[in-house]
This record gives C-alpha cells, structure tokens and sequence, in this order.
C-alpha cells in the first residue's frame, strides 16, 4: 500500500475546499450486533441512471468524463483492488455520478462519507492510505467553479467514490494484507463479497448508519476501539517506566523501596491497583535492627496476581522473570497490539454463520455461538511453540464426529517420538494399546480406541489442509495450566461430551455410551455442517476485561509495526482528520 502522501499535505487539500457555510448535522450509527450488513432503508431518492444533468452539465457528457476518468491513472496512494473495485462500482450504473444531483453535490451524503473517513482513525485505519490530497482539491475545484466542466464533476465523484471504496474495502478485508506480515492466517475474508457490499451501502437512505455497518460490528471489536482510545492516553501521557529486575519475590517478602515503588506505579497506570491502594511499607526490622527493605505485602501480590492472570502468565502472585518481562512491554506496544487486533477482526469474513465454532489460540479458548449468542465455552489445548507444532489459524466446517477413535500416528510423529521408545522397550506398545496396521502396503502404527487413546474418546472433524481436529485427551491435568501449549498443533478440548451435545442435539446419556461403548471409530455425520474458526487474538476479552493474550508462535510484532501508523496518528493525520470534519460540516449545509 503506497502510503507517501503525508498528513499534513492531505490537510492542506482538505482546507483548500472550507468555506463558511452552515452546520454539522450529528448522527449515531444504530449499534447493530449481527455480523452481517444490517443495513437502513433505500434512499429511493438516489438514482444515478435518472440524472439529466448536473450544473446545467449533460448526464451523458458527465458518463463520458467518468469513463475517461477511471481509464486514466490511479490516484494515490489508492490501492490497485481499490481502484479496480471503483471501476466495478460505476460499471453497475452505466458511469453515472453517484454523489451528485442536479444542483452538484449531494451534501448530506458526501458529508456521511468525509464523517466517515476522519473517524476511521478510531478503528486503528491510517488516512494517509486514502487519496484524501487529490479528493481535497478536486472538491475545491469543483465548489469555487461557476460553471464546473463534465471533467470538473467527473474527477470530483471518482475521488470521493474511491475514498468510499477504500474506507469500505478496509473496514471489511483490512488495510493489512496478512501473507505479507508473516501471520500463517489462512481465513479468506471474501473480498468477492466487497463489491456487493459496497452497493447494498452506497443506495442507503441514512449512509451515516450505513456506513458505519461496514466495520465489524462484535462487541469485541467496539471495546477494542475503546481501549484505543484509552491506551492513545496512556501513551500521551508518557506510558510507564520500567520495574527493576531483581529476584523473584513471594507474598512477604521484602525488596527495595525503589524497586517496590516502580512496582506500584506500573500496576496503577493499568489499574490493576485501585487509588485507596497505598505504597509499599517499610518490613519489619530483624533482629540486627537492620530494615530488611519494603514489604511485597499481599495488596501488591493480589494486583500481581490479577495482572498474570490478563497476561497469560501462571497464576501465583510470585514477580518472577517472566511476569517482570510482561510488567515491562512499553505501553506503546500494548498499543499496536490492539490496533494490530482490530486489524486481525477486519481480516474475518463479516458474517460467520448464525451457528459456528470460534477457537482463539492465544486465549487457550473455545466458543460455540447459536444466533450470535455464547451456547458453549471451554479451555483448549493448542499447539507447541516450535514451529512444526504451532496451531494454523483457518477456517472449515465440522462435518463428522468420530466416537471411539483410533489414532493413526502420523510418519513424522512416528520417525521422530515412537520408534526410538519402541526400539528400547519391547513392551512399550502393549502397554500402550499401540498396534502396527496396513496402511495401502506401507506398515505403520495406530493406537486403539479406549481411555490411553491420545485423541481420548471423541474427535470432531473439518476436513483440511492442515490435517488439524478437535478432540478429547487423556490428559486432563494440562487444563489446570495457565498457558495450554503442548500439543502437536490439533486442539485438545476440556469438555468434548457437551460439544458432541451440542453438535449433534444428542442428550447427555447417548453420547456417554456412544464414548463408552463400542462399536469403536463409530462416526456420525452432522446434519448441517458448522463452520470453524481457528484464530489468533493476543487482545481479547473475558467477563468485560482486556486480556493481552500470550503471543506463542511471535506473529504480533510485523504486524504491530505495520499497523504503527493507525495505532498513533500524527498530529498531521490529526489536522487532516479535523479538516473533514470541517468539509462535512459545510457540505452538509449545501
């Protein structure tokens, strides 16, 4: 994405087209939860093909200069898929403009659209990726003629519809192409869907709301934009200082003042301490009368504790290494972490399904949604962090359930974990219900169905490239664990008899004895298959908080700083965004 107009040029252009000219109406998207286009009314108003002319300018010699127009070059720093989109757009009403009306610009719908643009900065979006400098000054052009020419008029309403399918192309497949920031994200977005919707948006009576339907429109993603907001503050204000490595402290004991105080201070810039808390307190002197140093007092644990728990830590209150690494992430990355998420929600397709799967890898989370509601949740475990075993972020449909599984042990696991245990304990595989089996002339092994099976007693299936399943395990010790990483790369469910429930709308009893009793490899197609998606959110939240999750597999940091520019805007980027705030406003009262 060709990002070399800077902000402070783009406002210059947009000031070029103020003048004093009424008020801003004010309008609030209506908060709509479905993942779709819930979109307003109509405006049986707008007809493009209808229009005769414009300033006195012949429709027809307006079609022309459109035409023309999108044949010439590419503003920048529009996107080539933007600009083709564009074309696509204007392909659908034979070349007519579609933000004039007989008298010149439609204000009020041109005012939604610049409303639109200088709020995009509150999704984490740079404006600088819109061709905001030619638009300013084409709009200028246009409103100071008085008798604007077919090219005056056709340049004009190809710039703002390119900024219209910019901001929608990136609200709804992102600013960010993920195969160019290393995020192993394999969920195609649907932009065959971009043109549709672009069209279903730009016909609306109310485009403001409409508009506004083009970002995801997840509870999450909201509050992500709102600790945005929050973090931008906290960065404004200087983020927080450093705690100061030393050894690992338990409740009770004692340390520097310095180093206890740097303790507080962090933990109060997030709030994890409240305002009553007071600061470390001297401990008690020994025996010597010498101070030991200040009290890692139970307040300042209970904080510690609460902040592992948002940061995918172990639980236990001990500042260690690992929490004191966590404590000392600069606020400015914490930052683009969110923006960096906000870009990842963009990267989903916008409507998942009225019932699907959602496992967030870095969360150690499952979720299963009926009509956009929580039906099921449990921990997972997830993929190793070596690279060969970490989780794939994709999407498929559940199509079976397997009840009573075997294992056929992949080549790789069998070359590189079972056959030196084999080699060294003749009775390791009876031990172990391992048996060897033909697969097509090739001997290999397989573990029996039964309770040491590794898949435990149910797998569910999404046919895949990755050959990635959900699925029980013997080993239920590891759900107790904080950071749940220890799998070959297929996701180990906490509570897989209430998914197979849920799946196939079989009560309780029967998929006990369909676990417990054979036939064994016993699978049941599901009647209507059910999408899933394996994602990768390090911000996320649970019960209403902000969870950093923990970056496993290190794919947060290209993306942190591709985002840089949408997570902290210039104060240019602020100009320009003022500076169509100030347009809209005008344009609003023509």
């Amino acid at each position: 994405m060709n990002l070399r107009t800077t902000p402070r040029r783009l406002a210059a252009a947009l000031l070029l087209g103020l003048t004093v000219l009424g008020g801003c109406k004010s309008h609030k998207p209506t908060p709509v939860r479905h993942r779709g286009l819930a979109l307003p009314p109509v405006d049986k108003t707008w007809n493009p093909a209808a229009l005769t002319a414009v300033h006195g300018v012949s429709a027809d010699s307006i079609r022309l200069a459109i035409a023309a127009r999108l044949k010439g070059k590419r503003p920048e720093p529009l996107s080539a898929s933007s600009w083709k989109h564009t074309g696509e757009l204007y392909a659908l009403h034979v070349s007519s403009p579609l933000w004039m009306n007989a008298d010149g610009l439609r204000g009020d719908r041109t005012s939604a659209l610049l409303r639109a643009v200088a709020a995009a900065d509150s999704d984490a979006l740079e404006l600088a990726s819109f061709p905001l400098k030619a638009l300013g000054g084409a709009l200028d052009e246009l409103r100071r003629a008085k008798k604007p020419t077919a090219t005056q008029i056709a340049n004009a309403d190809v710039l703002l519809t390119s900024v219209y399918v910019a901001l929608g192309s990136d609200m709804l497949t992102g600013q960010v192409d993920p195969r160019t920031v290393s995020q192993d994200w394999h969920i195609d977005p649907r932009e065959e869907d971009v043109d549709s919707a672009l069209v279903a948006v730009i016909r609306t009576q109310d485009l403001d709301v409409a508009l506004g339907q083009l970002r995801p429109q997840e509870q999450d993603y909201d509050s992500l934009r709102k600790q945005l907001q929050r973090y931008r503050a906290l960065v404004a204000h200087g983020g927080w200082k450093p705690v100061p490595k030393g050894r690992a402290l338990k409740p009770g004991d004692a340390d520097s003042a310095e180093r206890l105080n740097a303790l507080y201070d962090r933990l109060r810039a997030e709030d994890y301490l409240g305002e009553s808390a007071m600061r470390p307190a001297a401990a008690p002197v020994d025996s010597t009368n010498v101070s030991p140093g200040f009290l890692y007092d139970e307040a300042l644990a209970g904080a510690v504790a609460r902040y592992q728990e948002t940061h995918s830590i172990n639980v236990d209150s001990v500042l260690g290494p690992e929490t004191v690494e966590s404590l000392n992430v600069p606020a400015e990355y914490r930052l683009g972490q969110i923006a960096a998420n906000l870009e990842r929600y963009r990267w989903l397709p916008r409507n998942l399904g009225s019932r699907y799967i959602l496992v967030n890898v870095p969360a150690f989370r499952f979720e299963a949604y009926d009509d956009d509601s929580l039906a099921l949740e449990m921990k997972v475990i997830v993929g190793a962090e070596y690279k060969d075993r970490n989780t794939p972020t994709f999407s498929d449909r559940l199509e079976t359930v397997v009840f009573r599984p075997y294992w056929n042990v992949t080549p790789d696991i069998q070359h590189k974990e079972l056959d030196a245990k084999i080699a060294a304990d003749p009775g390791y595989m009876d031990r172990n219900d391992y048996e060897y089996w033909n697969d097509n002339g090739v001997t290999r092994v397989r573990q029996k169905p039964g309770p040491k099976n590794s898949l435990g007693l149910v797998k569910f299936l999404f046919p895949n490239d990755f050959n990635i399943y959900l699925h029980d395990t013997p080993e239920r010790g590891l759900f107790e664990k904080d950071v749940r990483a220890f799998s070959h790369g297929c996701i180990r469910l906490e509570r897989p008899a209430e998914l197979a429930q849920w799946v196939l709308g079989w009560d309780a009893d029967s998929v006990e004895r369909a676990m417990e009793e054979e036939p064994n490899n016993k699978a049941v197609r599901v009647k209507e298959k059910i999408p899933v998606f394996i994602v990768y959110f390090t911000a996320f939240f649970r019960d209403g908080d902000l969870y950093f999750g923990n970056d496993l597999y290190s794919r947060d940091d290209k993306l942190v700083a591709a985002v840089g520019g949408g997570a902290t805007p210039s104060a240019d980027a602020a100009q320009a965004s003022n500076a169509l705030r100030t347009l809209a406003g005008q344009l609003a009262g023509e």
